[in-house]
C-alpha cells in the first residue's frame, strides 16, 4: 500500500449496476452525453477498510505492506458523482453494496480454487 496511512478512498460498482446503467442509456440515448459511473457514497471504501473486508470475508489475515511514499499522481479520495446519470435515468438503481459484491467475489474465488485443486 501506498501512502495516505491507507485511507485512501475508492467507489466500487458491481459489473451488474454498470450493465444495468448500460440497459437505461441504450434504451433511450442521450447522444453526447458523458457520465461519471462508480459505486459513488452508495459503495465505497479506503484501502485500510478493503483490507479488513477481505480478512474477515476469508477468515485469513491478509500479506501486505506499507510504504509512506504515495503513487504520483495518486488522488487521497475519489467517489464517483453520478448525480446526472441519475437525473437523465430516474429508474436506475444500485443493487449491489460493497460487501455483496466482495462475498460475490469471495464465493467465485474460493469455486475456482476448488476446481483447480481437483485437477492439480
Amino acid at each position: 500500500m501506498f501512502g495516505y496511512k491507507g485511507k485512501q478512498v475508492r467507489d466500487n460498482i458491481h459489473s451488474h449496476d454498470l450493465m444495468n446503467a448500460f440497459w437505461y442509456f441504450y434504451q433511450n440515448p442521450r447522444p453526447g452525453e458523458v457520465y461519471n459511473m462508480g459505486g459513488s457514497r452508495h459503495s465505497n471504501c479506503s484501502m485500510l477498510e478493503a483490507i479488513a473486508l477481505c480478512e474477515e470475508l476469508s477468515g485469513r489475515r491478509l500479506d501486505w505492506s506499507y510504504q509512506e511514499q504515495n503513487r504520483v499522481g495518486d488522488h487521497i479520495w475519489w467517489v464517483s458523482d453520478v448525480s446526472k446519470f441519475r437525473a437523465h435515468y430516474p429508474e436506475w438503481e444500485y443493487k449491489y453494496t460493497l460487501r455483496d459484491t466482495m462475498e460475490q467475489l469471495f464465493a467465485s474465488a474460493e469455486k475456482r480454487m476448488a476446481a483447480a485443486e481437483i485437477f492439480a
